[in-house]
């Protein structure tokens, strides 16, 4: 049976407010735990009007704490912003107070424009070209067994603790998933933002993979935007807010999420009729048995075992019926 996980983005709707998007993910979390999923990740964005959450390490213990069974993890941590120091010790802590459910998700790209990624960097500038060096470091201070000829081999990442939370690498290309085979961690591709090659890249991982202390075996998925409604007219209907969030995103004019609305009466250009129709590539709309027959049609071609569904619709009903759908499409098992 395909495991179904959320990520969550926190979206701000056109008309709503960012404080509105923030109790909504711990709405959220609290139905897809009642639900059944598996795990509830939270993304990072930064200087984004539709996308209220920059900050997912504050976010999680608020989650965990008003959940029991969901695992609850960063989808995940842009390291390049940040020293790989206090992320161990952000998610020490994390699993300290809630151990065995955290997950430490992390990202490689910025979650930002350039000028919000110098903003994060401060004076040292940005990190990215020295990702696989902060990976390494991340790992060795939450495992406590950096070698001792390291700089800081003599650090320890508080509080320690008999369990550390389990690390993932996302990615929508090769790069953070060799990364991640090296070093024996999870791997989930962002098939919501590329569609291209993931099915390879993915298996790429699989055959690659290192075992770790950690991870013994080779552990995937495969992040989908899906909207799932009665009917597929309506799912299709829904989706079209995305349509329109994705042109204003990539032509640099980010507002509030649309309505449906504001998409069925905007006039897309040529170049922005292109942009839709690569998009719709990568999502999945439709009644709850197509929504299951895709997923696991995606699941099949990527050689993985789990979905993390991404789900954003105009309102807060539908959003959750979405996943209230999914989840009943899966059969999955209700928590109490």
């Amino acid at each position: 049976m395909l495991r179904l996980s959320a990520l969550d983005q926190s979206p701000v709707r056109s008309g709503g407010s960012p404080a509105e998007a923030i109790r909504e993910t711990l709405d959220l979390a609290r139905a897809t735990d009642r639900l059944g999923y598996h795990r509830y990740w939270l993304a990072e964005h930064h200087s984004t009007p539709a996308l209220a959450g920059p900050s997912p390490e504050v976010l999680i213990p608020e989650v965990a704490a008003v959940t029991s069974g969901i695992r609850v993890g960063s989808g995940g941590v842009m390291l390049q912003h940040y020293s790989a120091l206090k992320v161990a010790e952000q998610f020490r802590v994390l699993e300290t107070l809630h151990p065995g459910r955290i997950d430490l998700g992390i990202g490689r790209a910025p979650g930002s424009d350039q000028l919000t990624a110098r903003a994060l960097a401060g004076p040292a500038g940005v990190g990215v070209d020295d990702f696989v060096g902060k990976v390494a470091d991340v790992l060795g201070f939450l495992n406590g067994d950096l070698p001792p000829e390291h700089p800081f081999g003599s650090v320890l990442a508080m509080p320690t603790g008999p369990t550390t939370p389990e690390v993932w690498l996302l990615g929508s290309s090769d790069q953070s998933a060799m990364l991640a085979a090296h070093f024996g961690v999870g791997f989930s591709f962002a098939h919501f933002i590329n569609a291209d090659g993931g099915a390879e890249v993915t298996r790429a991982y699989t055959r690659a993979f290192k075992p770790s202390p950690a991870m013994a075996e080779p552990r995937a998925s495969i992040a989908v935007f899906v909207v799932c409604a009665p009917t597929e007219e309506e799912a299709v209907r829904l989706a079209q807010s995305r349509d329109l969030f994705i042109v204003r995103l990539y032509t640099g004019r980010s507002s509030r999420y649309p309505t449906v609305a504001e998409a069925e009466a905007y006039t897309y250009n040529a170049r922005e009729w292109m942009i839709v129709e690569h998009a719709r590539r990568r999502r999945v709309a439709g009644t709850p048995a197509q929504c299951r027959e895709r997923l696991e049609a995606l699941a099949a071609e990527y050689g993985v075992d789990e979905a993390v569904v991404v789900t954003i619709t105009e309102t807060w009903e539908t959003r959750l019926r979405s996943y209230e759908l999914l989840a009943g499409a899966f059969g999955l098992t209700p928590r109490g």
